[in-house]
């Protein structure tokens, strides 16, 4: 583990030596960490003295505005070799994040070629498989021979993000198949690389949504997606691990959905007790809005519970089963949904697997029901009524947490929003209409 203060003493005495030593025994996320605790002026010496590989890896974990404050207050020799170490996709980045005043201050330090690439990449919107693209890779002509493509291997290969695969392009850059640098290897040097060449390459066009592209990645078990634009001209590849953060991301913002939260922008500890506020209330405000009517029903009813007294000691516990029961079937769902599992044409399977789930365990219910109200004393009558009840309500509520999700996702919303607290606000009240129904039928009230 890295000791703040043991850093400190190390950078206020200056022991360049030991200092790079020391940083390389841990690794570039842990060291992130450590560094983002530290005085700016500690932080800028401590850049200062390590080489511009590992500050590149270092820098790639900070946010964006620590990112640029870092690199304008080096030399602007070690800001270029830094930059130019730095990944095309976080550096695109943290142009997008800073103002572009100082974007284009920095952009001018990098060569022509590549800055124009990092350019191309910051054109596509936020959360595109555009967007998460790198330049970092290697490409190679369909004209070349393995021996061609091994010596272009050799002279770029150290800037690439991913070398165990080559893209294969044709003269207007268009992207032509791929290749293993396995394949490569155990080749004869001579061969042409059209002649090995793998065609019908997945690949994904820039504007298609972060998530679509990570779902297709793990589809099929791949490491690297090429990314393309309308014209099929290779523009750049993304990296498993940036897909790995988007997956992340996606389940952080659907699990913060569920719970009845917008999804925070930045971490929990980064994140103020006003931005907590304003990500909560407004949903709270609206389940608060949406439960009276459950005070509504209770009032409709009131003439039927002051008939059954007995009646209301059930009311928390058939609400609460019904509320449960439709939060594990929307959480079921929701995740089903986001992986690609079910698709609106299983509507009718979906309802009928549910409902045949909510019949089984409202019987069960339904016995341990009748059980606890014999055990309150009440009439064998008022634990029919409990009984039947809480099955119908455990079957209606498998029954609108079936529907609701893939109904949103026809309509283009996202069905994390039947969050728990939806589903529970939805049920409370319907499952007080069958509660009372039930009631007035069996005890003929």
């Amino acid at each position: 583990m890295i000791q703040i203060e043991e850093m400190r003493d190390m950078i206020e005495n200056s022991d360049v030596k030991f200092i790079k030593n020391y940083i390389e025994s841990f690794r570039p996320f842990d060291l992130a960490q450590c560094i983002e605790q530290l005085e700016s002026k500690e932080q800028i010496k401590l850049f200062e003295i390590l080489d511009p590989a590992m500050s590149a890896e270092i820098l790639e974990y900070f946010e964006p505005v620590l990112q640029y404050r870092i690199l304008n207050y080096l030399e602007e020799v070690l800001t270029t070799k830094v930059l130019n170490k730095m990944s095309s996709d976080v550096v695109a980045d943290m142009m997008l994040a800073i103002h572009r005043y100082q974007a284009e201050k920095l952009l001018i330090l990098l060569p022509v070629d590549y800055g124009q690439k990092v350019r191309t990449l910051m054109t596509f919107p936020e959360h595109t498989a555009g967007s998460l693209a790198t330049v970092d890779y290697i490409a190679a002509r369909n004209t070349w021979t393995l021996e061609q493509t091994l010596r272009h291997i050799r002279k770029i290969g150290h800037k690439a993000e991913i070398t165990s695969y080559v893209y294969i392009t044709g003269n207007k850059g268009e992207l032509l198949g791929v290749i293993s640098l396995k394949k490569i290897i155990l080749t004869e040097p001579q061969t042409q690389i059209s002649e090995i060449v793998m065609g019908e390459v997945i690949s994904v066009p820039a504007t298609m949504g972060q998530e679509e592209a990570a779902e297709l990645l793990t589809r099929y078990d791949l490491v690297a997606l090429p990314v393309v634009d309308k014209q099929e001209r290779l523009i750049g590849v993304i990296t498993v691990d940036d897909l790995i953060d988007v997956i992340h991301e996606e389940a952080t913002e659907d699990i913060q959905k569920l719970g009845g939260s917008q999804p925070l922008a930045e971490p929990y500890l980064k994140s103020s007790v006003f931005q907590l506020y304003r990500k909560r209330i407004i949903w709270l405000l609206i389940l608060f809005v949406a439960e009276a009517y459950t005070g509504t029903v209770l009032r409709h009813y009131e003439e039927t519970l002051s008939e059954v007294i007995a009646l209301a000691f059930f009311i928390p516990l058939l609400i609460g089963t019904g509320g449960n029961t439709g939060t594990q079937t929307v959480s079921t769902l929701v995740r089903a949904l986001a992986v690609g599992e079910v698709q609106l044409r299983d509507l009718f399977k979906v309802v009928k697997k549910e409902v045949t789930t909510g019949l089984l365990t409202g019987a069960t219910i339904s016995l341990i029901a009748y059980g606890r109200a014999l055990i309150l004393g009440v009439d064998w009558n008022v634990g029919l009524v409990v009984s039947i009840s809480a099955m119908t309500i455990v079957i209606w509520a498998s029954f609108v947490a079936a529907i609701l999700p893939l109904i949103l996702y026809k309509l283009k919303a996202d069905p994390a929003v039947v969050s728990s607290p939806f589903i529970t606000t939805l049920v409370d009240g319907t499952g007080l209409i069958i509660y009372f129904t039930v009631a007035k039928i069996v005890l003929q009230i």
